[in-house]
């Protein structure tokens, strides 16, 4: 009991401070938060965490708008948006950061690099994503946190049990040199699209089959125009948020200390639920049986990794090899 008091009394503290903090400002800031997936995806629901939590922690000072489903920019204009002002946050997946000259990020592209996320958890959590996030600051962009989404499989209308089986398909990739590579060395052919125009293309047959973690497949209802699926788990799928440098370094220091806060505990929250929101989707995609999962066995994903590997020395003067090999240290430390 005495433990409730005294933590009720410290709350009660803090919030008449956080109240007290706030009356100066002289208008509400708001925060146009974008990003182009579903609303029940792990972004999605991070992002909806943030702004309940900066809402909550600023005591309506800030109000974040938040905008899924590619609802005001595609992929490849949110970036250029957020440079401009036009928004001031974005969670984009790792791989845009590429074109944007800051192609160091591709190295979360580089095909089984990591084995799960505890191996994933050593390069964001440590010096080596943060100083990627660092690397954003001369872009106008701030980096805040790095948020999960899964481990990817590979999908077709027709069986991709090897990599032999993807010769010649046409995979729909993000932008990113490292995924053009990585669908190369596969010897299918590999199509740029935006997320928001994936479906569309898949049941015209634009495009023969693409790579999403399952929550991405589940929720853009990819399984509805994929008869078959392989958990090759061969890739990554992350995002950084960011915000625009100059609206962050101009907010009111006790604004964005509760920001940090709320950010801090939205992305404890977004990868807390990512794993079990992918196992959720893939149980549903396999119940609604319109998709055929293929499990490797240990002989496959050798063959699969002998195949992809090697993109990692041909990306190393891209990404850099200095790097590369740190990441490689990192995964493999106790």
């Amino acid at each position: 009991m005495m433990k409730r008091r005294t933590f009720a009394a410290l709350a009660g503290a803090a919030a008449f401070a956080l109240t007290a903090a706030f009356p100066a400002l002289a208008q509400t800031v708001t925060i146009k938060f974008s990003h182009v997936v579903a609303p029940d995806t792990p972004k999605g629901k991070g992002a909806l965490k943030f702004k309940e939590l900066a809402e909550q922690y600023t005591d309506g000072a800030v109000v974040v708008e938040v905008y899924p489903n590619s609802q005001l920019y595609k992929d490849k204009e949110e970036l250029e948006a957020l440079q401009l002002g036009a928004v001031q946050m974005l969670a984009p997946s790792l791989a845009k950061f590429g074109p944007l000259g800051v192609q160091q990020f591709e190295l979360f592209d580089l095909p089984y690099l990591m084995d799960g996320y505890d191996d994933l958890r050593k390069i964001t959590d440590g010096e080596v994503g943060q100083t990627l996030l660092g690397l954003l600051d001369d872009k106008g962009i701030k980096g805040l946190a790095y948020w999960d989404n899964g481990f990817k499989v590979m999908s077709a209308n027709s069986p991709i049990e090897t990599p032999d089986d993807l010769l010649g398909l046409k995979m729909r990739i993000q932008s990113s040199k490292i995924l053009e590579a990585q669908m190369l060395a596969l010897d299918a052919v590999p199509q740029v699209l935006p997320f928001s125009e994936v479906y569309q293309a898949l049941q015209t047959g634009v495009v023969d089959g693409t790579e999403n973690p399952p929550s991405n497949m589940f929720t853009q209802k990819m399984h509805e125009v994929q008869k078959h699926a392989t958990v090759t788990n061969h890739g990554y799928l992350g995002y950084a948020v960011i915000v625009n440098k100059a609206f962050w370094d101009g907010l009111d220091p006790a604004v964005r200390e509760q920001l940090d806060r709320a950010m801090a505990e939205a992305t404890e929250y977004a990868n807390s639920i990512a794993k079990e929101e992918n196992d959720w989707a893939m149980a549903e995609m396999v119940k609604a049986g319109t998709t055929t999962f293929h499990e490797p066995t240990e002989e496959e994903r050798a063959e699969w990794i002998e195949r992809l590997r090697p993109v990692h020395d041909e990306m190393a003067s891209r990404i850099g090899a200095d790097l590369i090999q740190q990441a490689r240290e990192v995964v493999a430390a106790d």
